[in-house]
């Protein structure tokens, strides 16, 4: 069984998402969301929650929200969890 290493939880902003055209930008915004966690949780494999995407979603693919609450476990084979933060 794999030991959870640490756990965090972060606000993404996705404010960025407007460099992208308007029908692509909650692409963008998974894009970003995983690439946020690969920077700041130190490693390559990320896994996101079903919750995650279907936040981002939520208003179609033209209208992502602007920052996201996740929650982010690394556990000790270096992999990353991610799912939607409950506030």
């Amino acid at each position: 069984m794999v030991e959870k290493m640490n756990e965090q939880i972060y606000v993404i902003p996705l404010r960025d998402t407007k460099r992208a055209p308007r029908w692509r930008r909650a692409n963008t915004a998974i894009k970003d969301i995983r690439s946020f966690l690969v920077r700041h949780m130190k490693s390559e494999t990320v896994k996101l929650d079903a919750s995650i995407n279907e936040k981002v979603w939520e208003r179609g693919s033209e209208k992502p929200p602007r920052k996201i609450r996740v929650r982010a476990m690394k556990f000790d084979d270096g992999e990353v969890q991610a799912e939607l933060a409950k506030e």
